[in-house]
């Protein structure tokens, strides 16, 4: 796929600099891998990082020949859009979460909700394991295990340099007024129901969305295991899904 693209030898205008195909490809080869490195770390072991990184390097492609600097962005960051694109485009044809953990995480969402609504704040994990019938430990074991089930729901959504991570990881006001007005509510609803989050995981989605730390290093600042941390920002994820149900 990659050949087909060197074929045309496109050429783009970066800071006043010609870039041809194979230097672009040599010079954001390294933006290819870490975005994947990235992305991988919330993913089952199922994902192979060869596959995420040949993915990206098609959506940098795409990125060469149809950036147009005359827009006012880097090519560096339009670049990360259409590279996180093509590897998200590769998990949603290879159907990478069996339905069985899609299940039990719509039950978990459905638990929280009902708890958060009963107890007028957010559930600890233990309740939310005894709500659903389970031990604790059993519990701590579906969140492993449903690693990466929220990608699409995030990762897909636009991003920008510019921007603080709420901000980024949610879609631009380029529709009509409606629908801008109700893209601004539902931004105020996020940030509400980010607010309202237990403080370890509110602190580790800045870490993870806002630092872009890894969760190795993250595990690091929290003192915990690097399957603990993922663990705690399912969890997050799934309490963010459950306040926003309606949206």
């Amino acid at each position: 796929m990659l050949q087909s693209a060197k074929k045309a030898r496109p050429t783009m205008y970066t800071a006043g600099c010609k870039m041809t195909t194979e230097q672009c490809l040599k010079e954001y080869a390294s933006l290819v891998k870490r975005i994947a490195h990235h992305m991988v770390a919330k993913l089952p072991a199922s994902v192979e990082l060869d596959d995420m990184v040949q993915a990206g390097l098609i959506g940098l492609m795409d990125a060469f020949s149809r950036f147009d600097e005359s827009q006012g962005i880097q090519f560096e960051a339009y670049a990360s859009q259409r590279i996180r694109g093509a590897m998200l485009d590769e998990l949603r044809q290879n159907d990478w979460l069996p339905r069985s953990v899609r299940k039990a995480l719509r039950d978990i969402e459905s638990c929280i909700h009902r708890l958060q609504q009963k107890l007028q704040r957010a559930p600890t994990e233990r309740e939310i394991a005894a709500e659903l019938q389970m031990s604790l430990p059993e519990y701590q074991k579906m969140l492993q295990e449903a690693k990466g089930h929220q990608l699409l729901y995030y990762d897909e959504l636009s991003d920008s340099e510019d921007e603080a991570y709420l901000e980024r990881h949610l879609p631009d006001d380029k529709e009509n007024p409606p629908e801008r007005l109700h893209d601004k509510r539902f931004r105020a609803a996020l940030v509400h129901a980010i607010g309202e989050l237990p403080e370890r995981e509110k602190l580790m989605m800045g870490l993870y969305y806002e630092e872009e730390l890894n969760f190795r290093e993250i595990a690091a600042v929290l003192g915990v295991s690097e399957s603990r941390v993922c663990q705690i920002h399912t969890q997050a994820v799934a309490r963010l899904r459950s306040q926003l149900k309606k949206w």
